[in-house]
């Protein structure tokens, strides 16, 4: 029998970010940041995987914070400065802030103060972002010790340190590692806010997004419904973070192939944002994606193809043509075309997807992974696996570094290499 080759799909997790603790009054923001990617089994589907998770910490995973110092310094504005290029996507140019914000905390307050842990957890999620795991770990892991120093074992803010840290090994596969920071961070805020708290059905969120990955359904259901259940509870059935529990659920329905239960919640999801947030906001074109994927799943091209238009339509408006949310955009999209057979319409999207990537995040990223896989893959169905060859090598080589050979997206792209080698033999 014939095996299938995978193709890597981009999805949008959504992480929100949690604040650290800021001594001093201020002003915290939260983010929400794209999350993982998904494999999903073709003849030749973009995998991408829809839900929103969130991280009190963050952005999916780290948090990122705005906080103020009082009295102001040059750190605080570095660190905002940052934010917002993190934020349109220009890591290359925050990194050196972040830096040097760190840099002027540790000289000013001292290396154990909890707001150089803030600057370290910033650091840590830049650098997770650019699939520098390696150098984001310690980052995070010290910033917990201090925060643990500082704060005591149970503090709120050493929930969230928690959460970060999980989230970072959950992005490298490291799920056994991860599993019991994520049950600490819950069991804190269960044990600090209740069983009602908006944290605490964050925790769960995570904690799901994670028994997910690990192919654990039955256990992580129960928390995304709680979860979900606890926001429309405490904050209505149109509010922005019901929409994320929607999406969430509806994400692990559809890797169950429960299609039909799956769209309505996708589709309430995408009307909550398009009423709360503007039809024009980053999270509508992540739902928009969402469900797009979901009837691709389903063979229903025609009704999936605008929505992914749309999404990408929106992005490239909010954040120009180079930011890798747009990569995400044409890489899903290009999926489509390649489920339906359009390969030359699909080619050149990979390959402006595969540009992006390597721009932005730089040419070890494991996105750009991802991209050379999904090209690699068009061209062997187009019966050019010697050009498909080195690109499948090259995946490979990226992802055993970054994310280890034992990460599922790993697997995925040696699968699809060994395969095409056993065909050229």
């Amino acid at each position: 029998m014939k095996r299938a080759l995978s193709i890597i799909r981009i999805g949008l997790f959504a992480f929100m970010t949690m604040l650290v603790f800021n001594p001093d009054p201020g002003l915290c923001a939260s983010s929400h940041r794209k999350a993982n990617k998904r494999q999903s089994i073709r003849k030749a589907k973009s995998s991408s995987r829809t839900h929103s998770r969130v991280v009190k910490r963050t952005g999916g995973r780290k948090t990122v914070v705005l906080s103020v110092v009082s009295p102001p310094d040059e750190s605080l504005s570095l660190n905002n400065q940052a934010l917002l290029l993190y934020a349109q996507g220009k890591y290359a140019e925050a990194e050196p802030l972040y830096r040097r914000a760190l840099a002027i905390r540790k000289k000013r307050l001292g290396a154990e103060h909890p707001l150089v842990a803030t600057s370290l957890n910033n650091l840590a999620l830049l650098l997770d972002a650019q699939g520098k795991y390696a150098a984001a770990e310690p980052l995070s892991r010290r910033a917990l010790v201090i925060d643990e120093k500082a704060l005591g074992a149970g503090h709120l803010d050493v929930a969230t340190d928690v959460n970060n840290l999980a989230a970072l090994l959950q992005a490298q596969g490291k799920y056994a590692e991860a599993e019991p920071l994520y049950r600490r961070s819950l069991a804190i805020r269960e044990k600090q806010l209740g069983g009602d708290h908006s944290d605490v059905a964050q925790s769960m969120n995570n904690l799901a997004s994670l028994l997910q990955d690990k192919g654990k359904y039955a256990e992580a259901e129960p928390l995304y419904r709680r979860s979900l259940a606890i926001r429309e509870k405490l904050m209505g059935n149109e509010h922005p973070d019901v929409a994320q529990g929607l999406n969430n659920l509806a994400s692990l329905l559809k890797t169950q192939g429960k299609y039909a239960e799956a769209e309505p919640l996708y589709r309430r999801s995408l009307a909550i944002r398009e009423k709360q947030l503007g039809a024009d906001n980053a999270l509508v074109a992540t739902s928009l994606n969402n469900l797009a994927e979901l009837l691709q799943a389903q063979g229903k091209y025609t009704e999936a193809e605008p929505l992914y238009r749309r999404s990408l339509a929106i992005r490239e408006k909010l954040f120009g043509t180079d930011h890798p949310q747009v990569a995400t955009s044409l890489n899903n999209f290009a999926g489509l075309l390649q489920a339906q057979g359009k390969y030359a319409e699909a080619e050149p999207l990979y390959r402006h997807s595969l540009a992006i990537n390597k721009k932005a995040l730089g040419v070890n990223h494991p996105s750009v992974a991802m991209s050379l896989n999904n090209l690699a893959g068009l061209l062997q169905a187009l019966g050019r696996s010697a050009e498909a060859q080195p690109l499948y090598r090259r995946a490979l080589s990226i992802d055993e570094k970054v994310l280890g050979n034992e990460h599922s997206q790993t697997i995925t792209i040696r699968n699809n290499f060994n395969e095409l080698n056993k065909k050229l033999k």
